[in-house]
């Protein structure tokens, strides 16, 4: 291949790991504390009996899976499974919801009949407008859920639903991908920290 293209392709990767990295910097700064109360509200939540439900779209929708098999299987040691369900895997209940009703409330209707008082909601949104999460946000909030909020971009409308007692973890990009990544970092630090409290 051409000597050219190749170092223009190397040149737009080592871009992107530049802007990565820097995104992740910026998080580093702000995020730690927030994790940190994530962390414990999780903990409490699953050590009472709750469970943890996530919900998202697209690559959110695959972070929410991947959360999900990480508490109920394991991080990176052995230990009980954990309750934690995604909301973005069953087509027989996405695809009946969204057509009887709305896409809209794929979310909503599964934390209404699944959630209780006590349990989690954890909202992944790049947006942080996506309208079925911040349908299930109000749903969860209205049962007595808490919310653990991941998104980008300010936070979007979802940044104005949440109170004293949700937590926010918002990624300082504006960029999708450079969000995407951040988002994995962060859910992998709360599945670190859970398991640091219950065992250790």
């Amino acid at each position: 291949m051409d000597t050219k293209i190749l170092n223009r392709l190397s040149e737009r990767a080592s871009a992107h790991f530049v802007e990565s990295i820097a995104v992740k910097q910026e998080a580093l700064k702000l995020l730690p504390e927030h994790v940190a109360k994530g962390v414990v509200a999780m903990a409490n939540c699953l050590q009472s009996g709750g469970k943890i439900l996530a919900c998202g779209n697209g690559g959110s929708a695959a972070d929410a899976q991947h959360f999900a098999a990480e508490l109920l299987g394991r991080f990176e040691r052995e230990r009980r499974e954990l309750a934690a369900i995604a909301l973005t895997t069953d087509s027989s209940i996405l695809t009946a919801i969204a057509n009887d009703y709305h896409y809209d409330e794929i979310f909503s209707k599964q934390v209404r009949g699944l959630g209780k008082k006590g349990d989690i909601l954890l909202a992944i949104s790049t947006s942080g407008n996506s309208k079925n999460v911040v349908a299930a946000i109000e749903a969860a909030k209205k049962i007595g859920m808490h919310v653990i909020a991941l998104t980008g971009n300010g936070g979007g409308k979802i940044a104005g639903l949440l109170g004293e007692h949700d937590i926010h973890l918002c990624a300082p990009s504006t960029r999708t991908a450079r969000i995407q990544e951040t988002h994995l970092v962060l859910l992998h630090s709360l599945c670190d920290g859970v398991d640091h409290l219950l065992l250790d």
